[in-house]
């Protein structure tokens, strides 16, 4: 109660710091004694994962002057009948969507085509949610999303949030309008919906979203969207490790009858060879064999290089990365290093990210706040009305970014884009679907639901306010007179202090006053009463104080006491103004 008072909303169990607990116990005139222990994380040994992601951290800053363009990794996303596996296919010029059930993507699969000598890579996701829990587990492997949307049905919730995740990942985007043959196309819609519900403008409007016009199914604008694809890759500089040991991400992992365990991963530098020994989260190998998108045995992959690696100890997660290293041994120890700590975290609390409550403690150490939140209501009107009413929330020192809005129940890919992204999940009257809680428990993810809007955003402010640095202002606790003057050998002079009128605060300030006239702004070193250190002492008490670096005062001087207090800023509600 004490802290929310202050703002400072606390989770139930959570560790209180130093001041934190100084503060609380100030209230209550306790005296605190403090022991020193050794930092938690000194006695842990540090993850398997994270050191070999430092190393590779600097094998990059080692190599930073010789590092080498690669060829750019392609993600097709949108709305599932809008054409990107039919698109892919003209791509690559085979026949995958005629044998896929509905014509819907069942797998990700990854390929690698050659246009005007470069090579592009493709990944062909079921989803964006794949996408995202790539991202989600620091892999992320797409250079470039292409944005397919189709002419004949125009911008869909669904290419809404394949946008919100592509916007997420900050990686460019080239919109594709598809079905450019069918006689109900239109062009001109489509491209005032993307100005409109995303905020896209093409490039031959005045914006900056290049646009390609195609049609999957007579090849219409192929050649002019691979020419865009080069050139984004071209202006992004995507740049690799050309050689020396391969770091790759997993995409799809499987089980062969024939082959066993299998991992299809795309290189992200160095060169993988077979024969190398890796590890990929609990799972470790020897490389036997890799097999390309056509079928073909490879001897190694460069970077970029789709392929499939046969020679998995087990099945291994997808979006994990794949690190070789110096032998099998070394690589079955880390494996099975890491295995047991995920034994351990399976037994133990979910992982959490951003909630509510932690926002303030979340953000201290950045120079600007932000607060990232996935909204759901049950209708666009409402969507509208929410985005309004948070975007009215103003400060300098604090950013609102709501990074997905839609309308329907919390799924499963609101909750992976939240967690990608570090965010909050706000439903508006809306329901959320049981897997989508279960995954949000597992990920950590705080999903809070309203049916009154005030409600809504009258927890945003309050969680946004506790985010605001407080002003620190003075307020005067009493006066009082030096009595009497003591030296104490070994420790320096002492007042023996009369205290009129209010209070002395061991953690406050003393000015000193001399015939009328300020000689000294002090702090308080030590503040005893007879024998004993405490916090304050009342009026008309009397007391010891040493003053901090200071000693030059003398009986009869009269002393005001102050202390700091730390007062919650309000936010401000003005309209904001570009």
């Amino acid at each position: 109660k004490d802290m929310f008072m202050k703002g400072i909303v606390l989770r139930p169990g959570q560790k209180l710091d130093k001041t934190m607990a100084e503060d609380i116990s100030m209230s209550y005139n306790v005296i605190l004694n403090f022991e020193i222990e050794k930092e938690e994380a000194e006695e842990k040994e540090e993850d398997v994962e994270v050191i070999l992601a430092k190393k590779w951290n600097d094998i990059y800053e080692k190599e930073k002057d010789k590092l080498a363009p690669r060829p750019p990794v392609v993600t097709i996303m949108g709305h599932v009948d809008h054409g990107k596996t039919t698109l892919l296919d003209k791509i690559r010029n085979t026949h995958v969507a005629d044998k896929e059930e509905g014509g819907i993507t069942q797998s990700i699969g990854a390929y690698q085509i050659e246009y005007n000598g470069q090579k592009i890579t493709f990944i062909d996701t079921p989803g964006h949610e794949a996408f995202t829990e790539m991202r989600a587990r620091g892999a992320q492997v797409t250079d470039i999303v292409v944005l397919i949307i189709a002419a004949d049905d125009g911008v869909m919730p669904q290419t809404i949030e394949a946008y919100n995740h592509a916007k997420s990942a900050n990686v460019p985007i080239i919109v594709a309008i598809n079905k450019i043959d069918k006689p109900n196309a239109n062009v001109e819609l489509t491209k005032q919906q993307m100005v409109s519900k995303l905020n896209l403008i093409p490039e031959d409007w005045g914006g900056d979203t290049i646009t390609v016009l195609v049609s999957a199914k007579t090849g219409e604008g192929i050649d002019e969207l691979l020419e865009m694809i080069l050139l984004v890759s071209e202006m992004q500089e995507i740049r690799c490790i050309p050689d020396g040991k391969a770091r790759a991400v997993i995409i799809e992992s499987r089980v062969d009858k024939a082959m066993g365990p299998l991992g299809t991963v795309i290189v992200k530098d160095g060169i993988l060879k077979v024969g190398d020994d890796f590890i990929s989260g609990s799972t470790y190998g020897r490389v036997r064999r890799l097999i390309n998108d056509k079928g073909e045995s490879l001897i190694k992959a460069v970077p970029s290089t789709p392929v499939q690696v046969l020679g998995f100890n087990d099945v291994p997660n997808t979006h994990s990365i794949l690190y070789v290293i110096d032998s099998k041994e070394e690589a079955r120890t880390l494996a099975e290093k890491v295995k047991e700590k995920e034994e351990e975290k399976s037994k133990g609390p979910a992982k959490r990210h951003v909630k509510l409550e932690d926002i303030m403690q979340k953000m201290e150490e950045e120079e600007k706040k932000k607060l990232n939140i996935l909204l759901k209501a049950s209708t666009y009107g409402e969507i509208e009305a929410l985005r309004n009413a948070i975007q009215k929330f103003e400060n300098p020192e604090i950013d609102i970014e709501i990074i997905h809005a839609g309308i329907g129940p919390v799924s499963t890919s609101d909750i992976m884009l939240a967690s990608a992204s570090d965010a909050i999940v706000l439903g508006f009257r809306v329901k959320a679907d049981s897997k989508a809680l279960k995954m949000a428990e597992a990920e950590g993810i705080e999903v809070r639901r309203y049916n009154i809007i005030f409600d809504l955003i009258d927890d945003i402010k309050k969680a946004l306010e506790g985010m605001l640095e407080p002003i620190q202002k003075e307020e005067l606790t009493g006066n009082g007179v030096i009595k009497e003057e003591f030296k104490i050998k070994g420790v320096g002079k002492i007042a023996g202090v009369q205290v009129n009128e209010g209070y002395v605060q061991r953690d406050g300030g003393v000015r000193i006053y001399r015939n009328g006239g300020l000689i000294a702004d002090v702090k308080i070193k030590s503040l005893k009463h007879y024998k004993d250190e405490v916090k304050s002492i009342e009026a008309p008490k009397e007391c010891g104080i040493q003053f901090e670096n200071f000693e030059d005062f003398t009986k009869g001087d009269e002393l005001e006491f102050y202390k700091h207090v730390f007062v919650k800023r309000e936010l401000g509600l003005e309209q904001k103004t570009k």
